[in-house]
């Protein structure tokens, strides 16, 4: 069964557009696992434009399903991690002047960084996600930084314009979870999911989590959050 973890990003970015005390990221994610969701992501950005770092730490204190830490290879946030001790570290590409994220990490780029930063992690028993791009190339690389866990970047499959053209990254997407299999790796996968086109990546043959925060967030606007974490929950499943 496909798992769902739900990012609370966008309620702290609703937090800091009145440099306010709510909503609270934290409450939210106590209602995120009342309704049913199986891990709490978060992005502790380097530039702290959303989640802080008191969000974090209470944040371990509560969450009793998982919880998920993307954050990237910088010295200072794999410090921070090994000391709170998320469940799950995925790491990601960051960009200062990004909306959201832009792509997969290029491990295969970095590979000495981010296998020095997957290292870390794992000796704090931290389990570690890379978020890629869905290549066989980085998933290669993946493998040989020593991560057990790839979360594949479906923004191309998201963004796609028509549906052959939709049809061509689902396929790009079924090739590369399948190959990270036959290495040994998880597979999860996020970016841009939606309840349109979540269904098709949800049925990818060893799929284990989908991560989605935006849409289900702007979808709590109508139905609250109980409602839209519920109706993603079914969708998936």
């Amino acid at each position: 069964m496909v798992k769902l973890g739900i990012n609370i990003d966008h309620v702290a970015t609703l937090r800091e557009a009145r440099r306010a005390y709510m909503p609270d990221p934290v409450e939210a994610a106590q209602a995120c696992e009342d309704a049913g969701c199986d891990s709490i992501v978060c992005h502790l950005r380097e530039d702290r434009r959303h989640i802080k770092d008191a969000d974090v730490a209470r944040l371990r204190s509560i969450v009793s399903t998982r919880l998920n830490l993307e954050m990237s290879i910088a010295p200072d946030i794999v410090n921070f991690a090994c000391r709170i001790k998320p469940d799950q570290a995925t790491l990601v590409p960051e960009k200062r002047l990004e909306i959201t994220t832009e792509g997969g990490l290029d491990v295969k780029k970095n590979l000495k960084k981010v296998t020095a930063a997957v290292s870390r992690l794992k000796t704090a028993r931290i389990d570690v996600s890379l978020f890629i791009d869905p290549s066989i190339g980085q998933i290669d690389a993946s493998y040989k930084a020593g991560a057990g866990i790839i979360e594949l970047h479906t923004g191309e499959y998201a963004n796609a314009v028509s549906g052959a053209a939709r049809k061509r990254e689902l396929k790009i997407l079924e090739k590369a979870a399948k190959y990270a299999l036959s290495l040994g790796l998880e597979v999860n996968a996020g970016h841009g999911l939606n309840y349109e086109n979540t269904a098709a990546v949800a049925g990818i043959k060893g799929m284990n989590e989908l991560n989605i925060g935006h849409s289900v967030i702007s979808r709590a606007i109508f139905v609250g959050l109980d409602g839209a974490v519920k109706e993603m929950r079914e969708l998936i499943r």
